[in-house]
């Protein structure tokens, strides 16, 4: 009997994540069927992906009116505007949701898609980052399964399984240190754009790549990890290693450490979400990539120092703060990162705005959906008017609050 397909809707098809994740599609083609695609700017890619795979609802969100003008020429019945996210979201024949999107776009159509009954693989760190404290409560409340796309995340969840809740002592997330590991803080004084976006080891999107080298996107991974898996922060530990063969460890009560390894691909854990609960076979794919511990020689594994990388320092005390806070962090670290890639400001500005957003920050202890959003955007603001000279400004209730 033929295997019923999986149907997906993808959002952020033409990014890093949302390439891989029609890699995987293309490795196994009986076994998936997309339903819907939905990007921001890049309209070629979009088009060439909605020609392959012949989605039911292809969606764009940009309103730039060049990206718009390209829309009309090359998918005229593309659903278009700030709504289309959510409309390929909540696609009445997806099953599961891939959300690859960058940034604070993503929340609201998980959110939705959750509301639907969809199945959500998740790449999008700043819908748990920001609104943990709504999707996991919404997700548990309609029975709907997360799966995490993160390979670090990925790592844990594979970790768990068969394993009780109990049993857990601490989370043990690796960082590959990024291309600044051994750099003195100084040096990271005169750190380029082009040195920022040279990853050792993973090929990821300009925002993710930034993150890491600024260890952020670690620290992110943390407030995920804390709402995916219910440990608390005082037992989540970020270690550094190098080569990226080890994506995460368990130590369980009894002394006894659990890890994941693999090659750095984010093809497994995007493979390893849609294909759950079972493991597909990968002989003869074009992702057929074993590791070969002969080859990889040595592992080696240090402290994460938070003094040169005060990033991962600011997003453990956001969310050990709570509420509102991981809400600024996000916001101004977006922001922030956008200024440096824009050659706005250096490499160590991003740490020092992001600090003083999270100092002038008032925070709300339970933020509604439109108040995490609002909050995100004057972190945003914040960092712009920080970086241009002006002295801070208090985020207040009156400057901050919607219906909270």
């Amino acid at each position: 009997m033929a295997e019923i397909r999986r149907r997906i809707a993808i959002l952020g098809s033409t990014g890093s994540i949302g390439r891989q994740t029609l890699d995987v599609v293309r490795a196994y083609p009986d076994r998936f069927e997309v339903v819907a695609l939905a990007a921001h700017t890049n309209v070629a890619l979009l088009a060439e992906q909605a020609h392959e795979f012949r989605p039911r609802l292809v969606a764009c969100t940009s309103d730039d009116p060049g990206t718009v003008a390209q829309l009309d020429a090359a998918l005229p019945q593309a659903a278009r505007g700030p709504d289309a996210l959510t409309a390929a979201a909540t696609h009445p024949q997806a099953e599961v949701v891939v959300a690859a999107t960058s940034g604070l776009v993503g929340v609201r159509p998980v959110l939705a898609a959750i509301a639907e009954g969809k199945t959500i693989a998740l790449a999008n760190k700043e819908t748990l980052v920001m609104a943990g404290h709504l999707v996991m409560p919404a997700a548990r409340k309609a029975g709907v399964a997360i799966y995490p796309v993160d390979s670090e995340h990925s790592a844990i969840w594979q970790c768990l399984h068969g394993e009780p809740q109990s049993a857990i002592r601490r989370l043990l997330l690796t960082a590959s240190g990024g291309p600044f590991r051994h750099a003195s803080a100084a040096d990271m004084e005169r750190v380029t754009v082009q040195q920022a976006l040279a990853h050792p080891t993973w090929n990821m999107g300009p925002k993710v790549t930034v993150d890491s080298a600024t260890l952020m996107n670690k620290g992110l991974e943390v407030i995920e990890a804390h709402w995916l898996f219910d440990v608390p922060y005082t037992r989540i530990e970020v270690v550094v290693h190098p080569q990226s063969i080890i994506h995460s460890m368990i130590e369980f009560v009894d002394d006894s450490i659990k890890m994941q390894a693999s090659l750095p691909s984010m093809h497994l854990p995007i493979q390893d979400a849609l294909s759950f609960p079972d493991r597909w076979d990968r002989t003869g794919t074009a992702l057929a990539h074993p590791l070969r511990w002969p080859e990889v020689g040595h592992l080696d594994f240090e402290a994460a120092d938070t003094h040169r990388f005060p990033c991962l320092r600011l997003a453990y005390e956001a969310g050990s703060r709570g509420g509102s806070a991981p809400a600024a962090l996000v916001g101004a670290d977006e922001e922030a990162v956008a200024l440096f890639l824009g050659g706005e400001i250096g490499f160590s500005d991003i740490a020092r705005l992001i600090e003083a957003v999270l100092a002038a920050h008032d925070s709300v202890a339970e933020p509604d959906l439109d108040t995490v959003i609002q909050i995100a955007e004057w972190a945003r603001g914040e960092v712009r008017r920080l970086a241009n000279g002006a002295g801070p400004a208090r985020s207040t209730p009156a400057t901050t609050r919607i219906g909270g």
